[in-house]
């Protein structure tokens, strides 16, 4: 269950099991490289299905060659925020686990 106001794109601990509190929505990971904005701006699903995309293009063996170098470009960027989207959950996940050591240390 996700509020009004956030991307559909955002998942909140309280989607999982009742009676967890809320916590931060997944973001993406920071990258050195900044990404052209129509990439930056994509959710995790919506940058998978454009790479889906451009990698099926590129498997049929269509277009010439500039036109595959572009697709093969764009492909890479589409991966790189796909990757961004998946270190934000693995850090988001990590954190989560290492609380709850924490709090398990804490109660004995």
């Amino acid at each position: 269950m996700s509020t009004p106001d956030a991307p559909e794109n955002e998942l909140t601990a309280d989607e999982g099991a009742p009676g967890t509190p809320g916590t931060a929505p997944v973001t993406p990971a920071g990258d050195e490289k900044a990404l052209p904005a129509d990439i930056a701006e994509l959710s995790y699903e919506a940058a998978r299905d454009q790479l889906v995309e451009v990698v099926r293009r590129l498997e049929s063996g269509q277009g010439g060659l500039e036109d595959s170098i572009a697709l093969w470009e764009r492909g890479e960027m589409l991966a790189r925020r796909c990757q961004q989207w998946l270190d934000g959950a693995r850090e988001r996940l990590e954190d989560a686990v290492a609380a709850r050591r924490g709090e398990d240390g804490a109660e004995r």
